[in-house]
């Protein structure tokens, strides 16, 4: 077996250009807990429930994202983005991304490579993972991204875009 010890990596949303926050609650994820089974791909693959306010001001549409950083990759891992979700709505249900999405709104390939939320799944036997799902708020009603960008190319037009995020995180390990 490969030994897969490393220090942590930092969470990297403070190292993005700072911006106002807002709220995000869960009935699924609790902040800094562990996961429920429902959000590990293994046992029941499904997106939490998520429910913000408190947006800034302009705000003219959201992203969804889930974005693990303590993957065994340099550029960690990105579970689920959901894009150009429309201003008016305020919440995603349970297992949300496997139905009906809101407006316009679309999901990029996660890194497992479907268009959707990818549980939690990391490598039996390493150090816990931490799951950052996170709103931005974005100035535009849309990102000016298509169904065929990159998570990390998301993730770029965001660095630009977004105008303030709630962030919730949620842990994980076999």
């Amino acid at each position: 077996m490969v030994d897969l010890t490393r220090p942590q990596t930092p969470d990297p949303y403070p190292l993005l250009p700072a911006t106002a926050s807002f709220d995000v609650v869960s009935d699924d994820v609790t902040d800094g807990q562990p996961l429920k089974d429902d959000q590990v791909a293994e046992k029941g693959n499904t997106s939490p429930h998520l429910r913000w306010s408190g947006a800034p001001e302009g705000t003219k549409s959201f992203v969804v994202t889930c974005f693990d950083p303590d993957a065994p990759t340099p550029s960690g891992f990105w579970h689920w983005v959901l894009v150009d979700i429309p201003a008016d709505v305020h919440e995603l249900t349970t297992g949300a991304s496997a139905g009906d999405l809101p407006g316009a709104a679309f999901h990029v390939r996660n890194d497992g490579g479907e268009a959707g939320f990818m549980g939690a799944a990391p490598p039996q036997g390493d150090q816990p993972h931490r799951y950052f799902f996170v709103v931005h708020a974005v100035g535009e009603e849309s990102l000016g991204v298509d169904r065929d960008a990159s998570p990390a190319v998301v993730s770029f037009n965001l660095a630009f875009k977004t105008t303030g995020r709630a962030i919730l995180h949620g842990t994980y390990e076999h």
